[in-house]
């Protein structure tokens, strides 16, 4: 009987969590889900002075608003040190860990002697051997690692990666302070929980010969790695701020929706088919690692907006309604206390749908309905809003309090007749009619406007032009 799969996603809480680690979550989930698996997410929050738990909250939100459910955890490495501690003392009982004494001082000099001789700067191994401590000295913890022969690592992505062990020195553990370091407690924490693929980003690599070291001197098995590419900015450079927003959190509040934040994701270094648009359950199904590139993926913020742009005209618009409100307000379009329930939001997003890429679009666009002063570009209003358009103004009042039927049908009668009449093209009736309408020479169909708004709302506006 196989082992069921189990994986985890385990970000540092050292800042925001970045768009190339939201890839390896969603990569380490869909894994999960795909094979009825666990999907375990622990926090890496042994650097305690880098860590905080602000970006700890930060990184719980971004992945409750982008769905990634975890059926484990979060756990955290710092209330887990009773075990990391065992752990060094069985290596140190085994021989296979020791304590070094050299101070910082003394390794730099030796880094920088090496470096002027054109060696690898790794530690030397001065207390590898020691059998006369220091009393009272400050001393960190190192492996024991093996003096020569070498590490293979098989990859799910990459296959066979053979590493020289001359090449690696003998590791940290442990602190001065007592704290374990980090290639210790992945190692630990995979094992103690039972991970069977690693799936992680391919900078991580390095640090894998040295890992595999530490699983086979603690007796555990170790886990299948896949190492998935990075995400680069359309210079090839490795994605950061210079490239625009690389926090989560950052696009939700720019109006894109968690859905299509991870269908864009997947599709960073992963395909199926020719196939762009996914629901989560297709991802689910056809997510495999043999369909994974290795080459890096290059981030692309236009192909994201349009990625945004299908799953806004594919929302249902009460859905939608509930992802726009609160931009609605960040925009001033409403207030906090504003009253209206999602049906009265959901009522102006059908005619927006296929006008907005983002949500902030949307919300801004939809300002003409929900602000109860129109609020005029003024460009638009001393363009359209002249003396001489005034007695087209008063005949479509007229013409709009007249109608039984309300219905663009009708509306679409009423303008058509009045230009006739004045012989004049629609557009040099419809643009006045839309800037008293909304302050603005953009919007939806003037006929969905003024259906939009009402007859009530409609009359009123045009009114108050005049």
């Amino acid at each position: 009987m196989s082992v069921p799969i189990k994986v985890r996603f385990a970000p540092s809480p050292t800042g925001f969590l970045h768009i190339g680690g939201v890839r390896t979550a969603l990569f380490n989930w869909l894994f999960a889900r795909n094979h009825g698996g666990k999907f375990i997410l622990r926090i890496e929050d042994t650097d305690l002075s880098r860590s905080t738990e602000e970006s700890i909250q930060e990184i719980l939100e971004s992945m409750r608003w982008l769905g990634l459910d975890w059926d484990e955890g979060p756990f955290r490495q710092t209330e887990r040190q009773e075990i990391y501690s065992q752990k060094v003392e069985q290596l140190l009982a085994a021989g296979k860990a020791y304590s070094c004494y050299c101070t910082p001082e003394e390794l730099d000099r030796k880094r920088s002697e090496a470096q002027k001789a054109g060696l690898k700067p790794k530690y030397d191994g001065t207390c590898r051997n020691l059998s006369d401590a220091p009393k009272g000295a400050p001393s960190v913890i190192r492996f024991k690692a093996p003096l020569e022969g070498s590490v293979v690592v098989e990859d799910l992505l990459r296959g066979q990666v053979v590493f020289d062990i001359t090449e690696l020195d003998d590791l940290i553990i442990q602190r001065t302070d007592g704290t374990p370091t980090y290639n210790f407690v992945v190692v630990v924490d995979d094992s103690e929980m039972g991970i069977t693929h690693v799936v992680r980003g391919d900078d991580h690599l390095s640090n894998t010969p040295r890992q595999c070291l530490l699983y086979d001197a603690l007796d555990y098995a170790r886990p299948q790695f896949s190492h998935i590419s990075m995400i680069l900015g359309q210079d090839k450079a490795r994605l950061s701020k210079r490239h625009g927003a690389t926090s989560a959190l950052a696009y939700r509040d720019m109006g894109y929706l968690p859905d299509a934040m991870i269908n864009y994701l997947a599709r960073l270094g992963w395909s199926h088919g020719d196939q762009e648009i996914f629901s989560r359950k297709e991802l689910i199904e056809y997510f495999s690692f043999d369909s994974v590139n290795t080459s890096a993926a290059i981030f692309d913020a236009d192909k994201l907006s349009w990625v945004n742009e299908q799953y806004i005209q594919s929302t249902p618009p009460e859905e939608l309604a509930q992802r726009l409100e609160p931009h609605l307000v960040t925009t001033g379009v409403l207030t906090k206390d504003h009253g209206l329930n999602m049906q009265e939001i959901a009522k102006v997003i059908p005619c927006l749908k296929g006008r907005a890429k983002t949500l902030i679009e949307m919300a801004e666009k939809s300002a003409f309905f929900f602000k109860k002063q129109v609020e005029f570009d003024e460009k638009a209003r001393s363009k359209f809003l002249t003396d001489e358009v005034k007695p087209l103004l008063e005949k479509v009042i007229i013409g709009l309090s007249a109608l039984d039927d309300f219905s663009s049908d009708t509306i679409e009668s009423l303008f058509k007749k009045t230009v006739e009449e004045e012989s004049l093209k629609l557009g040099k009736l419809a643009q006045p009619v839309r800037v008293a309408l909304t302050g603005t020479t953009v919007s939806p169909g003037i006929y969905d406007v003024i259906l939009l708004l009402g007859k009530e709302q409609t009359l009123k506006r045009l009114r108050d032009v005049i």
